[in-house]
C-alpha cells in the first residue's frame, strides 16, 4: 500500500445550522449546533484514510482541550500522527460554520497551533517523509512551510498536490508550478486570477492562465457543476456532478482532494481518480458535517455501484 502525506492543518468545527444568518447587531437562535474535527489537512488526510491510504499527518496542535481529542481521532482512522505536535500555551486551531437552509456554508478559521507548523518540522520528518508517495499541502499554515514542503518534494522526486485553499493572492504561482497537481475551487480560482468564473468557459479562460504561467495540471472544482481538468499538455476533461440532495457542503472539497489523492498514488489515473472523488464527494454532501459525512470504503463502494 502506497502512503500520502498530508503537511497542514488541522481544527476543531464548531457547526451552527441556522435557518438565517443574523444581521450585524442581530440575535437569533439556531436549531441545531454540532462540533467536530476538522481544518483542511486533517479532513483529506481524513478522506484519503477511509479510501484505504496509508496516512501520515504533519501538524500542530495546541495545548489545550481540543488537543488529545484531536490526535485520538486521527488515530482512529489509523493516521500515523507521529509529527503532530502540541505547541505550549497556543490554542488549537478552530473553525466557526454556519450552515444555512439551502445547505451553504460560511466560516471563519482561527488557526491557532496551525500558525506554528514550520520548515523545521518537516526537517524533523525527514526520514519518513523521504518514503511517501504523494504529499498533500493546503494554505491554512504558513506560506514559507508550503514553500519548503514543495521544495522538499521536488528535492526527493516525490509529487505534491497544492489545495491553495483558503486562496491568497500574493501565492507564488512559481511554487504552484513545481507540483504535479494544483486544485482550487472555483471562487479560489477567481481569486489567483482576477478573472470571471460564472461559466466553465470562464473557468477554462481562467485555468489557462495559470497554465500559460508553467501549471503542470490544474483541476478546478466547481459544486454543482462537476469538476475540471485541464493539463499542459492539453488535455481537457470535465467530470459531470453526480446528482444528489445536498444537506450540507461543509467540507466537501477536502472529500474530493482526500479521495483523489488515495485513488492518484494507487492507479496514477487523473481522469478514473477525478471520477472517484466526485462520488465520494457527492456522497459526503448528503450528510451533515465534514468528516462525520466522509463515507466509509464499504458505503463508497454501494453508492459507486449506484451512480458510477
Amino acid at each position: 500500500m502506497k502512503t500520502i502525506a498530508v503537511i497542514g492543518s488541522n481544527m476543531v468545527d464548531l457547526i451552527s445550522y441556522t435557518d438565517k444568518m443574523p444581521k450585524e447587531g442581530e440575535t437569533l437562535e439556531a436549531p441545531m449546533f454540532r462540533m467536530g474535527c476538522g481544518g483542511k489537512g486533517a479532513n483529506q488526510a481524513v478522506a484519503a484514510a477511509k479510501m484505504g491510504s496509508n496516512v501520515v499527518m504533519v501538524s500542530k496542535v495546541g495545548d489545550d482541550m481540543f488537543a488529545e481529542n484531536t490526535l485520538r481521532n486521527f488515530q482512529s482512522y489509523g493516521i500515523d500522527t507521529k509529527y503532530v505536535n502540541k505547541v505550549p500555551k497556543m490554542t488549537s486551531g478552530v473553525a466557526p460554520i454556519f450552515v444555512n437552509s439551502s445547505s451553504q456554508n460560511s466560516i471563519l478559521i482561527i488557526k491557532g497551533a496551525n500558525n506554528f507548523l514550520k520548515p523545521e518540522d518537516i526537517d524533523k520528518a525527514e526520514a519518513r517523509l523521504k518514503e511517501v508517495d504523494l504529499i498533500v499541502l493546503q494554505l491554512e499554515v504558513p506560506l514559507e512551510t508550503v514553500y519548503y514542503a514543495i521544495e522538499f518534494g521536488n528535492k526527493h522526486d516525490i509529487k505534491v498536490l497544492l489545495n491553495p485553499a483558503p486562496a491568497v493572492p500574493g501565492l507564488d504561482i512559481n511554487y504552484a508550478c513545481r507540483c504535479e497537481f494544483f486544485i482550487p475551487n472555483e471562487s479560489e480560482l477567481e481569486i489567483l486570477v482576477g478573472k470571471p468564473v460564472t461559466t466553465i468557459e470562464e473557468i477554462k479562460i481562467a485555468a489557462k492562465v495559470l497554465l500559460d504561467r508553467g501549471l503542470n495540471n490544474i483541476i478546478v472544482t466547481m459544486g454543482a457543476k462537476g469538476s475540471l481538468w485541464l493539463s499542459n499538455k492539453g488535455d481537457e476533461v470535465l467530470i459531470e456532478p453526480t446528482q444528489v440532495k445536498a444537506i450540507d457542503t461543509s467540507g466537501a472539497g477536502d472529500a474530493y482532494i482526500g479521495c483523489f489523492s488515495h485513488y492518484i498514488v494507487e492507479t496514477n489515473d487523473i481522469e478514473a481518480s477525478m471520477k472517484k472523488a466526485s462520488l465520494f464527494s457527492a456522497l459526503s454532501v448528503t450528510e451533515k458535517g465534514t468528516q462525520f459525512s466522509y463515507p466509509s470504503i464499504e458505503q463508497f463502494n454501494e453508492f459507486e455501484s449506484q451512480h458510477g
